[in-house]
């Protein structure tokens, strides 16, 4: 075997016995920084402004019952139910590309918790395809319950605000376990953009979405936490 095979077949070892044990490991740890959080700090500091992290890792169980159910309302109504991709609404959006409307996400919790909480943003076909690869490994080994727990923890709810607790003091003056069903709508409208998008002063598009979410909850099923 040449020297090139054998540098490539120990960079592939490497790289899937790497990537498998932070996905095992991450099982059963709180994820306390993401590439995402320090991604954002750099870019304060590069507008001359004073880095802001507000993150507290909570239990699922110590989470509102609402929130799981209002993100699933907004985010990704098929959670419980598909394995990492929900391909229908994939090809609707690639449909909606090719006529020329405006571009609209088609990625599932799984799939935010893993660009999240493994990778950096951007839409190259290298980062999509460790998205695909971490999205499988982690439906495999953490499961429903697990994806729910770290996504609700890591996802970026607002400036220097990351996960239920973090948004909970910030916005609404209260702990995650305490969030009613509206908050809980409000942060859930807030994800698509929650740097414009202020969950503690919502617009009267927010109010409309709110709405929208809060009649979706009582439509799917319900998480168990």
């Amino acid at each position: 075997m040449s020297t090139l095979l054998r540098w490539l077949r120990n960079i592939v070892i490497f790289f899937f016995t790497s990537t498998l044990l932070s996905v095992v490991i991450l099982k059963y740890i709180p994820v306390y920084l993401t590439p995402l959080m320090l991604v954002r700090c750099v870019e304060q500091v590069q507008r001359g402004e004073t880095p802001t992290l507000q993150h507290q890792w909570v239990p699922l169980e110590q989470m509102s019952r609402h929130l799981p159910q209002a993100v699933m309302a907004s985010e990704d109504n098929l959670f419980l139910q598909h394995h990492g991709f929900d391909l229908e609404q994939i090809q609707k959006a690639q449909l909606e590309a090719q006529r020329g409307k405006r571009q609209r996400g088609a990625s599932t919790i799984t799939q935010q918790t893993a660009k999240n909480v493994f990778l950096w943003n951007g839409h190259s076909w290298v980062r999509k395809g460790l998205e695909a690869y971490f999205t499988v490994l982690i439906e495999k080994i953490w499961g429903k319950r697990r994806i729910m727990e770290v996504y609700l923890n890591s996802i970026e709810m607002g400036k220097g605000i990351y996960g239920a607790q973090a948004v909970a003091e910030a916005n609404f003056n209260t702990n995650a376990s305490e969030l009613t069903r509206k908050q809980a709508a409000l942060i859930a409208v807030s994800l698509p953009n929650p740097l414009e998008r202020d969950s503690a002063h919502p617009t009267p598009y927010m109010r409309k979405r709110q709405r929208a979410i809060l009649d979706l909850m009582t439509k799917i099923d319900q998480f168990d936490l």
